[in-house]
Protein backbone atom coordinates (compact mmCIF):
# COMPACT_ATOMS: atom_id res chain seq x y z
CA UNK A 1 0.00 0.00 0.00
CA UNK A 2 1.12 3.22 -0.99
CA UNK A 3 1.97 5.70 2.25
CA UNK A 4 0.10 9.24 1.73
CA UNK A 5 -0.61 12.50 3.43
CA UNK A 6 -3.68 14.31 3.99
CA UNK A 7 -4.23 17.46 2.05
CA UNK A 8 -7.05 20.24 2.49
CA UNK A 9 -7.71 22.51 -0.12
CA UNK A 10 -10.04 25.47 0.33
CA UNK A 11 -11.92 26.60 -2.98
CA UNK A 12 -12.51 30.30 -3.75
CA UNK A 13 -16.20 29.50 -2.41
CA UNK A 14 -15.07 28.33 0.65
CA UNK A 15 -15.80 24.60 0.31
CA UNK A 16 -12.80 22.33 1.47
CA UNK A 17 -11.81 18.86 -0.29
CA UNK A 18 -9.57 16.85 1.48
CA UNK A 19 -7.78 13.77 -0.13
CA UNK A 20 -5.05 11.07 0.41
CA UNK A 21 -1.71 12.24 -1.46
CA UNK A 22 1.12 9.65 -2.07
CA UNK A 23 4.40 10.78 -1.03
CA UNK A 24 6.18 12.02 -3.39
CA UNK A 25 3.70 13.72 -5.97
CA UNK A 26 3.27 17.30 -6.39
CA UNK A 27 0.43 19.07 -4.70
CA UNK A 28 -0.52 20.62 -8.47
CA UNK A 29 -0.46 16.78 -9.74
CA UNK A 30 -2.86 16.06 -6.34
CA UNK A 31 -5.23 18.92 -7.41
CA UNK A 32 -5.84 18.30 -10.95
CA UNK A 33 -6.66 14.51 -10.17
CA UNK A 34 -9.07 15.70 -7.38
CA UNK A 35 -10.17 18.12 -9.48
CA UNK A 36 -9.81 20.89 -7.17
CA UNK A 37 -11.54 24.10 -8.85
CA UNK A 38 -8.94 26.90 -9.91
CA UNK A 39 -5.59 24.29 -9.77
CA UNK A 40 -5.33 23.68 -13.68
CA UNK A 41 -1.41 23.12 -14.27
CA UNK A 42 -1.46 23.98 -17.77
CA UNK A 43 2.58 23.71 -17.70
CA UNK A 44 2.50 19.89 -16.10
CA UNK A 45 4.37 20.79 -13.45
CA UNK A 46 7.42 22.68 -15.41
CA UNK A 47 7.40 26.30 -13.77
CA UNK A 48 6.55 27.53 -16.45
CA UNK A 49 3.18 29.02 -15.99
CA UNK A 50 1.34 30.22 -12.58
CA UNK A 51 -2.07 28.34 -13.34
CA UNK A 52 -1.60 26.04 -9.88
CA UNK A 53 -1.14 29.04 -7.47
CA UNK A 54 -2.23 28.37 -3.61
CA UNK A 55 -1.60 30.04 -0.75
CA UNK A 56 -0.65 28.12 2.15
CA UNK A 57 -3.43 28.23 5.19
CA UNK A 58 -1.59 26.23 7.19
CA UNK A 59 1.62 23.95 7.52
CA UNK A 60 2.58 21.46 10.45
CA UNK A 61 6.33 22.53 9.22
CA UNK A 62 7.49 25.64 7.31
CA UNK A 63 8.15 24.72 3.75
CA UNK A 64 11.59 25.49 1.72
CA UNK A 65 11.82 28.95 0.88
CA UNK A 66 10.64 29.64 -2.90
CA UNK A 67 13.01 29.54 -5.44
CA UNK A 68 13.84 32.89 -7.62
CA UNK A 69 12.10 31.38 -10.36
CA UNK A 70 8.89 30.58 -8.54
CA UNK A 71 8.61 33.78 -7.31
CA UNK A 72 8.95 35.32 -10.22
CA UNK A 73 5.90 33.29 -11.97
CA UNK A 74 3.90 34.43 -8.91
CA UNK A 75 4.33 37.23 -10.21
CA UNK A 76 2.22 35.99 -13.63
CA UNK A 77 -0.48 34.43 -11.73
CA UNK A 78 -4.22 35.66 -12.07
CA UNK A 79 -4.44 36.38 -8.00
CA UNK A 80 -2.46 38.50 -6.36
CA UNK A 81 0.38 36.44 -5.04
CA UNK A 82 0.38 36.72 -1.00
CA UNK A 83 3.33 36.31 1.78
CA UNK A 84 2.38 32.86 1.65
CA UNK A 85 1.62 31.80 -2.40
CA UNK A 86 3.20 29.21 -3.51
CA UNK A 87 2.73 27.23 -6.68
CA UNK A 88 1.76 23.59 -5.90
CA UNK A 89 3.81 22.01 -8.29
CA UNK A 90 6.88 23.03 -6.20
CA UNK A 91 5.48 21.32 -3.36
CA UNK A 92 5.95 17.67 -2.82
CA UNK A 93 4.06 15.15 -0.12
CA UNK A 94 6.06 14.64 2.40
CA UNK A 95 5.62 13.19 5.47
CA UNK A 96 6.46 15.88 7.64
CA UNK A 97 3.49 18.08 5.33
CA UNK A 98 0.69 15.73 6.57
CA UNK A 99 -2.37 17.97 7.10
CA UNK A 100 -1.20 20.56 4.93
CA UNK A 101 -4.15 23.60 4.18
CA UNK A 102 -4.04 25.12 1.07
CA UNK A 103 -6.32 27.57 -0.25
CA UNK A 104 -7.17 28.56 -4.03
CA UNK A 105 -7.07 32.40 -4.31
CA UNK A 106 -9.97 34.27 -5.47
CA UNK A 107 -9.21 35.68 -9.00
CA UNK A 108 -10.80 38.90 -9.18
CA UNK A 109 -13.43 39.99 -12.36
CA UNK A 110 -11.86 43.00 -12.84
CA UNK A 111 -10.88 43.39 -15.99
Amino acid sequence: MTETISVTWIGSDGNRTTADVPLGHSLMEAAVYNSIPGVIGDCGGALACATCHVVVEETPVPLEEKSGTEADMLDFAEAPAEPSSRLSCQIRAARELDGIVLRVPTVSALA
